[in-house]
């Protein structure tokens, strides 16, 4: 299966503007947070871009696409109806083949050779099916995320294959519905903020859109959680972590996990030891 689209959203209102802010990437260059998403999906070998936006946002993000600007077409999300209803918007974008999907207040920061997005690209190519990628998280946590349950493929420890989906689900729901046998005890699997979808997701959304009411919002989990059901679903562990850009300090945080993982992480570490020891001693010029 090969994967040569790719569907950005965001226009969610508290996303919306967060693809627009700087940060310093791995190699040291500063750039907008949009540049490393579309760089990372291009990592994973996909050859065009939609970038869901809401209304009056395209030239805004059309300018921060620098090089890239070529390779994007934007979909306007015209009214607030939600993250399956943003996706959904790129229908036609899509048509009738897999496509990788990101959203775009989230960061990943891959700790093997290949990035997040081609490993996920070539796990779906092998396997020819569906797969989102996911990070064991502990309960605590898990009502920020789509969460899933099912099991582990014989003989892979990073691969599951999907049951259930629950968007945000309580811990006491998780326990219930989404365990997965191997995990410790109090941890789930939540999704990454990417995934490999194939064209029956588009055509669920729609069955979806078609049923709701005119304002209802369209869940994104729910349509996964009906493929599971239709098709061979899989979870893939991937080897990296996701950053909420969202979060309290979420820029902060990602900006930390950038410079640690990149060519100036010597130099981030001796200013986080001056920092500590400034702090510590009140004074300035020890470290």
């Amino acid at each position: 299966m090969r994967v040569l689209k790719a569907v950005l959203t965001a226009a969610g209102r508290a996303q919306r503007h967060l693809p627009l802010q700087s940060l310093i990437d791995q190699d040291g260059v500063e750039k907008p947070v949009l540049r490393i998403l579309l760089e990372e999906v291009l990592r994973g070998g996909v050859e065009e871009i939609a970038v869901v936006v809401a209304p009056g946002d395209e030239a805004a993000y059309a300018r921060l696409a620098g090089d890239h600007a070529g390779r994007i077409r934007f979909v306007e999300q015209r009214e607030p109806r939600g993250y399956g209803h943003a996706v959904w918007c790129a229908r036609d974008f899509v048509g009738d083949e897999p496509f990788l999907h990101l959203v775009s207040d989230h960061l990943a920061v891959s700790r093997a050779a290949k990035s997040c997005a081609e490993q996920l690209v070539a796990v779906a190519a092998v396997e020819e099916c569906a797969v989102s990628a996911v990070q064991t998280t502990r309960e605590s946590l898990i009502g920020a995320y789509g969460v899933v349950g099912g099991r582990r493929l014989a003989g892979r420890e990073d691969l599951y294959r999907i049951e259930r989906v629950i968007e945000k689900p309580t811990p006491t729901e998780a326990e219930q519905q989404l365990h997965v046998p191997g995990l410790r005890a109090g941890h789930y699997l939540a999704f990454f903020g990417m995934h490999v979808l194939t064209p029956l997701v588009i055509e669920l959304l729609g069955r979806a859109v078609a049923a709701a009411g005119a304002e209802q919002s369209i869940s994104l989990s729910e349509a996964l959680d009906e493929l599971a059901r239709r098709e061979h679903y899989l979870a893939f562990e991937v080897a990296g972590w996701r950053y909420d850009l969202g979060a309290r300090y979420g820029l902060l945080t990602a900006q930390m996990a950038l410079a640690l993982a990149g060519k100036d992480r010597d130099e981030v570490l001796t200013r986080l030891v001056e920092l500590l020891a400034l702090r510590a001693t009140g004074r300035p010029g020890v470290a």
